[in-house]
C-alpha cells in the first residue's frame, strides 16, 4: 500500500523556516545587545580609568604647584639674603672710610682753609669752607691729587664773600674717594712630595 502523506508540506516547511528565522532574529538581537553591552562596559571601564588618572594627574599638579610656589617663596627669601650680605659686605669693607676721609682731609688742609661742611655720597665727597685766598685752594686741590685716598677734585665754584668783616673765598669742591684695594692673597707654599 502506498502510503501517500496528506499533510500540508510546504506549509509546515514554511512554518518551520519562520521559526527558524525569528529564533535567528532573537539570536541576533541578543548577541547584538550582549556586544552593545560589552562595548558600552568597555568603554566605560576605559572612560573611568582615563577619569582616575586625570584626577591622580591634577592632584600632583596641585602638589607641584605647591612646591613650585615655596621654591619662589625660597629664592625670594635667599635673594633677600644676598643682598642683605652685599649690603653688609659693602658696609664692612667700606666702615673705614670715613675715618680715612677725615684723617686725609686734615692731613691735606693747607693753613687758611676753614671747613663749613663735608658731605659725602658713595665715593663722592662735596666740601664747602672758606680760604683767605684762592692760592690756599689750587693747594688743597694739588693735596687732594697727591693723597693716596683721594682723587679727582674738581673745583665748582670760587666767590668772594665777607665773614667777621674779613674778604675771604668761598668755594665748594668735590673729589672722590679711592676704592679700598683688594686685599693680597696669601703667599702659596710650594707643594712636597
Amino acid at each position: 500500500m502506498i502510503r501517500i502523506n496528506l499533510l500540508p508540506h510546504r506549509e509546515e516547511k514554511r512554518r518551520a523556516k519562520r521559526q527558524q528565522f525569528y529564533g535567528l532574529c532573537c539570536l541576533i538581537l541578543i548577541l547584538g545587545g550582549l556586544i552593545v553591552f560589552l562595548g558600552y562596559t568597555i568603554i566605560d571601564g576605559t572612560i573611568t580609568a582615563q577619569q582616575e588618572k586625570n584626577d591622580f594627574l591634577k592632584r600632583e599638579i596641585l602638589a607641584l604647584d605647591k612646591q613650585i610656589d615655596q621654591i619662589k617663596r625660597l629664592r625670594e627669601q635667599t635673594q633677600a639674603l644676598l643682598s642683605r650680605k652685599q649690603i653688609i659686605e659693602s658696609l664692612q669693607r667700606d666702615r673705614s672710610r670715613a675715618v680715612h676721609l677725615l684723617s686725609e682731609l686734615v692731613k691735606q688742609m693747607p693753613e687758611g682753609i676753614y671747613i663749613r661742611s663735608v658731605k659725602q655720597t658713595d665715593a663722592k665727597v662735596s666740601v664747602n669752607g672758606f680760604a683767605q685766598s684762592s692760592a690756599r685752594v689750587s693747594a688743597l686741590m694739588r693735596n687732594i691729587e697727591a693723597s693716596p685716598w683721594l682723587e679727582r677734585p674738581q673745583l665748582i665754584e670760587v666767590k668772594a664773600s665777607t665773614v667777621d668783616r674779613r674778604r675771604v673765598n668761598e668755594f665748594n669742591l668735590d673729589f672722590y674717594m679711592k676704592s679700598a684695594a683688594a686685599p693680597a692673597p696669601p703667599p702659596q707654599r710650594g707643594t712636597r712630595r
